[in-house]
């Protein structure tokens, strides 16, 4: 009998226990979820960051390609006087209108390469406009308010313009221009950053072949994008 009482009252004890939870159990749930969320956001977080790096990727990558297939297409349709219709100018004479000019220019504090060249793939500004003809193609950096740099490329049929300025209307064939170079490589293997097809120093002759260099870059996301050029026709060195 006094066995049965005590049972009872425990039993007791236990079914009147206040429904709910305590503060710990509580506490303890919130520290499970906040681990919870932080694991999931930080998911999140790491495919969006892996999503713009790509985004930015294939955009330098895009913009590279086009802008170095554009500048190769020019130079293996390069137009070049040859002798004997070709005469060195005077020093009263105009220079010749189809002449290879590449020099390197610096803009804040960066050195950027441009180059000058007649082409025969002349691109048209509309596209409903049929034009064809040889080009002076111009290839330039640009250097904006912000900083940025912009590669463009201004394209003239004859008559071409008497001295080239640069124009912020030219198309932009590629944005976030980190460095561009132009290697030039004559016959005898000799190779610069500069070249004049008019001056007695290059004996009035064009480059063999050329080499591209165009870095792009989006943040942290950079891309290198280089390329040689033989070109299909060109003046030889006089001797």
């Amino acid at each position: 009998m006094l066995t049965f009482k005590l049972v009872t009252r425990y039993s007791l004890l236990v079914t009147n226990k206040p429904p709910g939870f305590t503060l710990l159990e509580i506490l303890v749930a919130m520290a499970i979820l906040g681990m919870v969320v932080a694991t999931v956001l930080g998911s999140f977080n790491m495919v969006f960051s892996t999503t713009e790096r790509l985004d930015a990727g294939a955009t330098i990558f895009e913009m590279g390609k086009g802008a170095v297939g554009q500048i190769t297409a020019d130079l293996e349709n390069i137009f070049v006087l040859g002798r004997p219709f070709y005469k060195p100018p005077g020093t009263s004479d105009p220079p010749d209108p189809y002449r290879f000019l590449g020099t390197v220019e610096t803009g804040s504090g960066t050195r950027f390469a441009s180059l000058r060249l007649s082409s025969r793939s002349h691109v048209p500004l509309e596209p409903s406009v049929r034009e064809s003809g040889i080009a002076q193609v111009v290839y330039y950096v640009q250097t904006r308010t912000d900083g940025s740099a912009v590669l463009r490329r201004a394209d003239h049929l004859f008559p071409y313009p008497a001295r080239f300025e640069e124009n912020s209307r030219d198309p932009a064939l590629c944005e976030n221009v980190r460095s561009l170079a132009f290697t030039y490589i004559a016959e005898d293997g000799t190779e610069t950053d500069n070249w004049d097809s008019d001056s007695a120093r290059y004996g009035h002759a064009t480059p063999a072949m050329v080499v591209v260099r165009l870095e792009i870059g989006m943040g942290e996301e950079t891309a290198l994008f280089q390329t040689a050029v033989r070109l299909p026709l060109g003046r030889r060195k006089q001797a």
